[in-house]
């Protein structure tokens, strides 16, 4: 009997830069959903990659003075790198730059122009460069990009549109009638009444402005935009081609499910199923649109100085210790969060107590009772019974879970079950068991739960913590791993032996870590700056200078930065409130040799954090020697008071 097809797919990531661990997320959660199927005997196509062309990446690419494609193989590796370190089982990693893709995605565009779906006009509006999208005076928050807060630009070039509002009725009627396609329920309710309903824009699909793109074959002024190259990959992977498809595409689409961020959630269920209605292809079953991970509570940005790798992660906590991270902390429908702290507190309680506590203690109170040998369960109890129950009734309940992509809630199931086998070990007491030899026997029962339990536990952590899950079962020394060996208690043969218990995670000395990881960022800080310097002075033009804002303020308080022996935190008042200001300064002045002084402040600086600080503005000093820098002191100004 054949397998039943999966596929299952990440959103393509872009080429701009090294992904941190917000953006690894994803990649992760896929591989948990399409290793869980594959679990359970369907076969699975695992597809992820990488969106390489566009405005941005050509201006990217001439900053760093490289070509674009030179710039996006250099990118694209690291991403590749990344998803192979978290170990992930994808299928096939596709790339906008492929031979292939680009062929079929002119084919794509060409069609739709032919059967009059696209048509030539003229685009003029507000385009965002980072989001690579054009916005409407009414869409603008605060004047800005309302995806990303940037400054927009205007924009007045001759254009190709797709007519989204021919295709706005029969979308409507699709996710009506399909409930189960864009997930959560809270993202259908947004798309349909603040997108689809309000009226749909024909949408923008090439570009005449730039050349870093693929060219649309029959106008060469013009690139195809980001939406028809992009979101084209989920088919043109499969070997979809408008003049005959293969029999990968035949035999996997539609997609099982499309697993993407919440942000881009409006592009995967308006733009990309017009786009499949009007080439006459069926719409994908599902759109999940998973929530952001977060630094403590704020987006990750390198501005921002909050900025976690996931290679960073990996090297100090291991693979499996950040994919259960990751996992276990995303809620279903809300951001989750991210903080050294947090992952250390978790990775001891969870990890190293709750889990790898259990199977070290079970399996040397095996060895050292019954020189590994496990017995037959001959001597039950009823507290045996609720054990039982609860960590055979998980691999239902995490089936349930998986199903609605509840894999935090699947996790926390798992998780369950160790804690009931923890405190089975209190209930039974073996230590005291084992003083009479007449309890022999029920000795070997408890052992024998115990280690049953553990191996159904360590079953249902392969998809999730597949190597941590494969170093349990060898210590049960058993390779009855199989899902259906879980749907009931009792598969683990008796008369064999364990292996050694070996600790699978150990404790981890907080203070300790914490006190490494700030000295590595610290230092990671001032090598990035100087790499930043530049010889030479560049020639600004008046209004570069203009837009540097120069105010006098006073300093109110001064104190160390604990994790930084160069930095010194300021509280300035600057004649509108008071802000804090990180400053490099520790080696020439004395926190009380500052309180009270005015000085000038660079006031419009970008906030940037800094070994935990927040700093708010710059304040202005002089190199007067190699080693002796000296504050500019303005006591003589009033507080408040523009410098010109």
């Amino acid at each position: 009997m054949s397998k039943k097809p999966y596929y299952i797919t990440t959103a393509i990531a872009y080429t701009s830069r090294k992904p941190h661990i917000g953006n690894s997320y994803e990649i992760v959660l896929t591989d948990s959903i399409a290793r869980y199927k594959r679990m359970q005997g369907y076969d699975v196509f695992f597809l992820t990659g990488t969106d390489e062309h566009g405005q941005k990446i050509e201006e990217y690419a001439a900053k760093a003075g490289v070509s674009p494609k030179a710039y996006v193989d250099k990118v694209a590796g690291e991403i590749r790198d990344i998803c192979d370190l978290l170990n992930t089982t994808y299928d096939k990693f596709i790339r906008t730059t492929d031979d292939y893709h680009e062929k079929v995605v002119q084919k794509i565009f060409k069609k739709l122009y032919e059967q009059g779906d696209i048509y030539k006009s003229e685009y003029e509006g507000l385009y965002c460069v980072p989001c690579e999208s054009f916005f409407t005076e009414s869409q603008l928050v605060d004047g800005k990009c309302p995806d990303c807060g940037r400054e927009l630009v205007k924009t007045k070039e001759e254009a190709y549109f797709l007519k989204l509002s021919k295709y706005q009725k029969q979308l409507e009627e699709f996710i009506e009638n399909n409930p189960d396609f864009i997930y959560p329920e809270s993202r259908k309710k947004e798309m349909l009444n603040n997108f689809i309903k309000p009226g749909l824009q024909d949408l923008c699909v090439s570009r005449s402005s730039f050349k870093w793109g693929i060219p649309v074959d029959f106008d060469d002024k013009h690139v195809v935009y980001v939406w028809i190259d992009a979101l084209s990959n989920y088919i043109t992977a499969l070997g979809y081609d408008p003049d005959g498809s293969s029999e990968l595409f035949n035999k996997y689409w539609p997609a099982d499910a499309h697993i993407i961020g919440k942000d881009i959630l409006r592009f995967h269920t308006i733009y990309w199923p017009i786009m499949l209605m009007a080439l006459g292809v069926e719409l994908p079953k599902k759109v999940f649109g998973h929530p952001w991970l977060l630094f403590g509570t704020d987006k990750m940005s390198k501005s921002k100085g909050n900025v976690i790798y996931a290679d960073d992660l990996v090297k100090r906590f291991g693979v499996d210790a950040i994919r259960y991270y990751l996992l276990s902390e995303m809620p279903y429908a809300s951001d989750g969060s991210i903080t050294y702290t947090t992952i250390i507190e978790r990775y001891n309680s969870e990890l190293a107590n709750t889990l790898g506590n259990l199977v070290n203690r079970t399996v040397a109170m095996s060895n050292k009772y019954f020189n590994g040998e496990i017995l037959a369960p001959n001597a039950p109890e009823d507290v045996d019974d609720d054990l039982k129950n609860v960590v055979v009734g998980s691999v239902k309940e995490v089936e349930k879970c998986m199903d609605d992509f509840r894999v935090s809630d699947a996790l926390e199931l798992i998780f369950s079950a160790a804690r009931r086998s923890n405190k089975y070990i209190d209930e039974t007491t073996p230590w005291l068991l084992a003083k009479d030899e007449a309890k022999k026997e029920r000795l070997g029962t408890v052992l024998y739960n115990l280690l049953e339990s553990i191996r159904i536990i360590a079953v249902q952590l392969k998809p999730f913590m597949p190597e941590t899950s494969e170093k349990i079962l060898a210590q049960l020394n058993t390779n009855i791993d199989s899902y259906d060996s879980i749907m009931s208690f009792g598969a683990l043969a008796s008369g064999t032996t364990v292996g050694t218990a070996t600790p699978l995670f150990n404790r981890i000395d907080a203070e300790k870590m914490l006190e490494e990881i700030a000295k590595e960022t610290e230092a990671a800080e001032e090598a990035e700056k100087e790499e930043e310097e530049v010889p030479g002075v560049a020639q600004i033009g008046i209004e570069d200078f203009a837009k540097v804002e120069l105010k006098v303020a006073k300093i109110k308080d001064c104190v160390p930065v604990k994790r930084a022996k160069k930095l010194l935190c300021l509280t300035v008042d600057d004649g509108k409130g008071l802000r804090t200001v990180a400053s490099g300064i520790a080696k020439w002045y004395k926190p009380e040799e500052l309180v009270g002084r005015n000085i000038i402040l660079v006031s419009n600086l970008k906030p940037a954090t800094l070994c935990g600080v927040e700093s708010c503005g710059m304040i202005l000093a002089a190199d007067c020697s190699e080693d002796d820098v000296k504050v500019v002191f303005v006591d003589d100004m009033p507080v408040g008071a523009k410098i010109r």
